[in-house]
């Protein structure tokens, strides 16, 4: 509250007051509908708020000065909160897998079944630990790079509370029982509009920080994360296009119809993987890999090509998911000829990372935190190359509904997604609170080595489950018929999940040791004498 204005704290409070009325009338018109629920989160969510803001409202007004550094408050309660959902998600993730070895741990439940658990925990680990962290870095790159202060005081902090409000939203939904059952998608129709509202207004507060940049030029890092913001803000309204049954209850249906509703559903759900997923953690890649390496990117020109080559060619891969399916054979394989040109930008991205490292070999070797990012580059590299070989149409008859996919798919999630964004917070949290060093190296090394020994084991039991599901799922007999059934094969995947839940548990375990490690390095004393170059530009200097 220091940083804003009286001014600035009343608009805080008008608008903790027109969400709270927001949730008032949702109670009211939603009753005893699910509705209703989220509208009493709404208002108690806003009331938090108003009562922080109303609490300091009175507070001293901040100096003249305010200009002179860069608004790191926004960013450092992003970290906190994208830890936090780092643990929640990734405990549901443990729990749920540990739920296909051990049925009972429903606990025989509607709210902890495998059905309502799973979505709490994608939502969680996406949107929750990712989100926030790409909001957090991307406010803090969009800074550095354009030598100038965020362009506003009061929408950095409702793009943050307001995103996570529409997490607790999704992820409580899930768990009372209403969903989309759309992948990556599930919250319904009042969480999807409120999220259209807050990241609408992330898009514009980037674009006005990018146009009162100091800096004539802008850094690679700004186009990822703005092709990040842009297109999931038209990807989540195209496929969220739906009607509710009435304005007093939670549940909606999609307006579209059948094989089109599928089409654009992974025309969706593949392009969250290619820029919520990839574009705005290559963002973070391109700024802070260069910082901890302390070696310039190996190839600007080469940034830019992945990045145009990724924003075309993604865009059209989302059909090769309805393989063997009523879509129109050519759209299968126009999707799977984009998939396959896809590992060209994709591996230039890999490779321009590795090849930064040139020279300071040394340092990956000595640096568990630029050793995360050199892992998340490899790791970005093996699951690009499995994408595009699983989007051939033959590949895909074997491993299309096998746990191949989701061994797949945390190749990228834990592999790449969470160890670069890991990387990044041990590079940024020091920095940001004015510390030396994080509070322990030795703990870094410790997240580090979970990290790749839950990945490591979580990927190989899912591709060697997965591979098996789809030999029993095609074995025939001399006759003609199946030669295993399905509960053979879930037979078969026994020893498998169990290993799958040992290597979540890892992960999660290097999560908790890594909040830790942050907690006592911000408790830390900060440095006697604080480095005064990490500033903003003045306008005075700019035009001499």
């Amino acid at each position: 509250m220091r940083q804003l204005t009286s001014s600035e704290r009343q608009n805080a409070a008008v608008i903790a007051i027109a969400v709270a009325i927001v949730g008032l009338a949702m109670a009211a018109v939603g009753r005893t509908d699910v509705l209703g629920v989220h509208g009493v989160m709404v208002m108690l969510f806003a009331g938090a708020v108003l009562f922080y803001v109303l609490s300091g409202l009175y507070q001293p007004e901040p100096t003249e000065d305010r200009e002179a550094s860069y608004y790191d408050d926004p960013i450092k309660v992003g970290i906190v909160l994208s830890m936090a959902w780092a643990v929640f998600g990734m405990f549901m993730g443990v729990w749920v897998a540990a739920q296909l070895a051990w049925p009972n741990l429903a606990f025989d439940a509607g709210w902890s079944s495998f059905g309502r658990l799973r979505p709490t925990h994608t939502t969680g680990v996406i949107f929750g630990f990712g989100g926030n962290a790409l909001i957090a870095t991307s406010f803090h790159v969009v800074q550095r790079t354009s030598r100038a202060r965020l362009a506003g005081q009061l929408s950095p902090w409702f793009v943050l509370l307001g995103y996570n409000l529409f997490c607790l939203l999704a992820v409580s939904g899930y768990l009372i029982g209403v969903t989309q059952s759309k992948e990556y998608a599930e919250a319904e129709w009042y969480a999807d509009i409120w999220l259209v509202i807050v990241w609408v207004t992330y898009f514009i507060l980037y674009l006005r920080t990018i146009a009162r940049r100091k800096e004539p030029h802008i850094y690679v890092a700004n186009w990822y994360f703005m092709a990040f913001i842009l297109v999931v803000a038209i990807l989540h309204i195209v496929n969220n296009l739906a009607l509710p049954i009435s304005w007093g209850h939670a549940k909606s249906y999609t307006v579209w119809p059948g094989v089109q509703d599928a089409m654009v559903q992974w025309w969706y759900g593949h392009n969250a993987v290619a820029f919520f997923l990839t574009a705005g953690f290559l963002g973070m890649l391109y700024y802070y890999l260069p910082v901890r390496a302390q070696r310039p990117i190996f190839s600007y020109r080469l940034s830019i090509l992945s990045f145009w080559g990724i924003t075309f060619f993604y865009m059209w891969a989302g059909s090769h998911h309805l393989h063997y399916t009523a879509l129109p054979h050519w759209v299968q394989t126009l999707g799977m000829t984009f998939s396959v040109m896809l590992l060209v930008p994709s591996w230039a991205s890999a490779g321009n990372a590795l090849l930064t490292l040139n020279g300071a070999w040394h340092r990956v070797r000595d640096d568990a935190t630029l050793r995360f990012m050199m892992a998340a580059a490899v790791f970005y590299g093996i699951s690009t190359f499995e994408g595009s070989f699983l989007a051939i149409r033959p590949v895909n008859s074997l491993s299309h509904y096998t746990d191949w996919t989701v061994g797949h798919v945390h190749a990228g999630a834990l592999g790449w997604v969470a160890l670069i964004t890991f990387g990044s917070l041990y590079t940024l949290v020091p920095s940001l609170w004015k510390r030396e060093r994080m509070y322990s190296a030795a703990l870094v090394e410790v997240h580090f080595w979970l990290a790749i020994a839950g990945t490591l084991i979580y990927v190989f039991a899912m591709w060697n489950s997965g591979i098996i599901q789809g030999l029993m799922w095609r074995t025939y007999t001399e006759e003609g018929a199946l030669a295993y059934s399905f509960v053979d094969s879930l037979v078969a995947m026994y020893p498998y999940y169990i290993a799958r839940a040992f290597g979540g548990l890892l992960f999660l375990i290097g999560a908790v040791v890594g909040c830790y490690n942050i907690w006592m390095t911000v408790r830390s004393a900060p440095l006697a004498a604080p480095l005064n170059a990490d500033v903003p530009i003045a306008p005075a200097v700019a035009g001499e």
